[in-house]
């Protein structure tokens, strides 16, 4: 995958498989709830228990969001015993979640001002 140069966009080469990869991987992503618990694994593993009272959600909530995380190659699990403690799959993980919290840095409030995406649609904000 790389970016067009005649427009900045997000081209790939050959096929779309690549494109289509990078696709899934966001949107994966794009959900609060996978995010967070991807947020909170950055800073090791933990059980669906541990999770469920740190963010505080349903435990039906937390394990589709795992299995989820899980499906798609982000997140591995250890078992011991009756337990399954969670960590990140990969650590480039670590280091997209570090490229976005600068990538937010520096543009700001534009992407939450988003017209389509931004966190500030439903208050009915326009940038």
């Amino acid at each position: 995958m790389t970016i067009d140069s005649a427009d900045g966009c997000l081209a790939s080469r050959g096929t779309g498989s690549n494109l289509d990869a990078a696709v899934a991987l966001f949107h994966s992503l794009s959900d609060g709830t996978r995010l967070a618990i991807v947020r909170r694994l950055a800073d090791g593993e933990a059980r669906v228990a541990d999770l469920i009272g740190e963010l505080g959600l349903a435990q039906s909530t937390v394990s589709a969001h795992v299995a989820c995380l899980r499906d798609c190659g982000l997140v591995t699990g250890r078992p011991e015993g009756r337990q399954v403690f969670y960590s990140l799959a990969r650590p480039e993980l670590l280091d997209l979640l570090a490229s976005a919290e600068t990538l937010l840095a520096a543009t700001g409030n534009a992407v939450a001002l988003c017209p389509n995406y931004g966190t500030d649609t439903a208050a009915g904000v326009t940038a």
